[in-house]
């Protein structure tokens, strides 16, 4: 069974103004089923909120934590939680 799950990303390194918002859309679009966020924060770090399977956002999760993302990740923190909802599609913010 795959329940559905929320997963909460805060993404640290020189990933903002170089398309990390627009690439990890694509990707979680790529995978299919998820819905939510990728938004700028003021201390230089990309949230995102991803909702749908879990096993689908692992896979976001995973290519996250990959060398395939632009600019350069120094670091990912997670928070897995029950799905919110509320979203419509997956959009940058």
């Amino acid at each position: 069974m795959n329940e559905e799950a929320r997963l909460v990303v805060w993404v640290r390194g020189r990933v903002q103004q170089v398309g990390f918002r627009w690439f990890t859309r694509a990707n979680a679009l790529e995978i299919g089923g998820l819905i939510g966020f990728a938004l700028n924060l003021d201390d230089g770090r990309v949230q995102i909120v991803a909702e749908g399977p879990r096993d689908n956002c692992h896979r976001l999760l995973e290519w996250l934590r990959s060398d395939d993302t632009p600019g350069r990740v120094d670091g990912v923190t997670e928070i897995w939680d029950t799905p919110r909802g509320g979203y419509d599609g997956f959009v940058i913010r």
